[in-house]
């Protein structure tokens, strides 16, 4: 066989593998700066006052020199209906990706890819073995040559399909693999897509507040030594005098700069966000530095889940993920179709991606019986609580009797939030824990269910239905808690019909009937 041809990436690879193992060990690079350099007494040589700083130059060097031997060694190429990497100087490392096993490549145009026409390939593969790193990572390599790989990909699906089948021969592929018959590509068609205002209301209700301020938190620990607290504590001491209107507008002022922030970091992250789709596949793009674009096939979404956030529900506004199976990123188990769309438009998007699902609203609810369980076990491991805070901090510790109601109304919600419905093979489950939940899967991809019962469900006659749907590497699993037990075997029944019968297993009807 002749010699395949060899690729290799975009120099810029350097400088992007060097920026990423600093950016890994950014905490302990700088302890070694500013937090354990040598404090020279003017008696010794002059290197031991800059010892930190000529260690930390090193460092860099060093790391430069690492992203320049991983660009000159890395190469790929393809063979055998194969994308083959080979990398490393002293240890050499070889990853043959089949082509029937890719799921998706995935792009990303960061900061330094841009200038130069350059893209990121993430190939995700249906089994890959890390919820957090890709099965193969092209880090820069020319949109030209991005194209290569899918007219490559598409080639080999090609080939496949036109194979003669042997008599006799099995072939062990993916679910569901090459089931679509490769044609000309189509043109993407725009589903969905985030206006400015949208993005506002994300940032506002998104939690990027409290990732700010914990991220401070977690700054101000590693950094307790160097930060002047006591000067800090009189600062604001004297700061607190200047009365109540002055603090307040202060506390203010530093809040919205927060918000500002993290109005920011969700633009930047978001900005742009499209939700395409073609004849296989979703495709997401967003980002303003960093342009990132996501492939997720159709034939890989294993449920879809609608969330209704309280906060975002006084505007009219949702969410919408979708859980995918396989795939070796993190971001590829669960996914943001829709990060905020108007909850009376959520069908409409839907329907246009899964023309196959019934996404009315589930009508079954838990009846009464169940009511009691939602909040009684809360009641009771509270009760020793309540009883310690009114002991040692009576007559203010009767104030902490108000947590009982609290609980009940928190346990009635959720019992009145919880609904079920099956359709034809459509399973529709309602739950809540804060936010709303309500997951449509269809019976094919629902990896397991299970039935849940007590000594006290057993006398009140509920049950608790769980079922687990493939995400990622792992699963997601909705539930309806506390349901009358008929209904819950009666879910049950509905699943058991649809599994695939046991070869080894027979019907005593029929062997009756054979016998007469």
């Amino acid at each position: 066989m002749s010699e395949q041809q060899r690729y290799k990436l975009h120099w810029i690879t350097a400088i992007i593998e060097m920026l990423k193992t600093m950016k890994e060990a950014i905490l302990p690079l700088v302890v070694l700066v500013f937090a354990n350099g040598w404090k020279g007494g003017g008696t010794g040589p002059w290197y031991f006052e800059y010892l930190s700083f000529i260690i930390f130059g090193v460092l860099i060097i060093s790391l430069f020199v690492s992203g320049i031997i991983k660009w000159k060694r890395f190469e790929y190429w393809f063979e055998d209906d194969e994308l083959r990497i080979e990398s490393g100087l002293f240890v050499k490392k070889k990853r043959y990706i089949p082509f029937d096993r890719i799921q998706s490549l995935d792009y990303t145009e960061g900061i330094f890819h841009r200038p130069f026409g350059l893209v990121k390939v993430k190939v995700e593969t249906a089994g890959g073995s890390s919820m957090k790193k890709a099965e193969g990572e092209l880090t820069a390599i020319t949109k030209v040559a991005a194209e290569r790989i899918k007219i490559e990909l598409a080639e080999a699906k090609k080939r496949k399909k036109e194979k003669p089948v042997v008599e006799g021969e099995e072939t062990l592929l993916a679910d569901d693999s090459w089931e679509v018959p490769v044609e000309e590509t189509v043109s993407l068609r725009k589903i969905f897509s985030m206006s400015t205002k949208d993005l506002l209301i994300l940032a506002t209700t998104s939690g990027g507040i409290g990732v700010i301020l914990s991220g401070v938190a977690i700054f101000m620990s590693q950094f307790a030594d160097l930060i002047p607290f006591e000067w800090m504590y009189e600062e604001i001491s004297a700061f607190i005098k200047f009365g109540v209107l002055i603090v307040a507008i202060a506390v203010f002022l530093g809040l919205f700069g927060v918000w500002i922030l993290s109005v920011g970091m969700t633009f930047l992250s978001h900005y742009n966000f499209t939700v395409s789709l073609d004849k296989e596949d979703i495709i997401i793009t967003r980002g303003l530095l960093e342009k990132k674009r996501v492939t997720v096939p159709l034939k890989r979404i294993q449920s879809v889940v609608l969330i209704e956030n309280p906060f975002r529900k006084v505007f009219g506004y949702a969410s919408v993920k979708i859980h995918s199976a396989g795939g070796g990123v993190g971001e590829s188990s669960r996914i943001n179709l829709f990060p905020l769309v108007k909850r009376s438009e959520v069908e409409t998007y839907l329907s246009e991606i899964f023309p196959e699902l019934y996404l009315e609203e589930p009508s079954k609810k838990p009846t009464s019986k169940g009511r009691p369980y939602y909040y009684r076990i809360d009641f009771l491991w509270m009760l020793p609580v309540i009883g310690a805070l009114i002991y040692f901090f009576f007559p203010y510790g009767l104030f902490s009797l108000t947590i009982i109601p609290v609980i009940v109304a928190y346990g009635i919600w959720q019992h009145r939030s919880a609904a079920y419905e099956i359709v034809d093979h459509q399973l529709i489950m309602r739950f809540r824990a804060f936010s709303l939940q309500t997951a449509y899967t269809m019976k094919k991809r629902i990896q397991s269910m299970e039935m849940k019962q007590s000594y006290f469900h057993r006398r009140k006659g509920v049950a608790t239905i769980l079922v687990n749907v493939k995400s990622g590497m792992g699963s997601y699993q909705a539930t309806v808690q506390h349901m009358d037990v008929e209904d819950a075997e009666m879910i049950l029944d509905w699943y058991e019909k649809g599994k695939r019968p046991d070869p080894f297993s027979f019907d005593e009807d029929e062997v009756e009937k054979g016998l007469r």
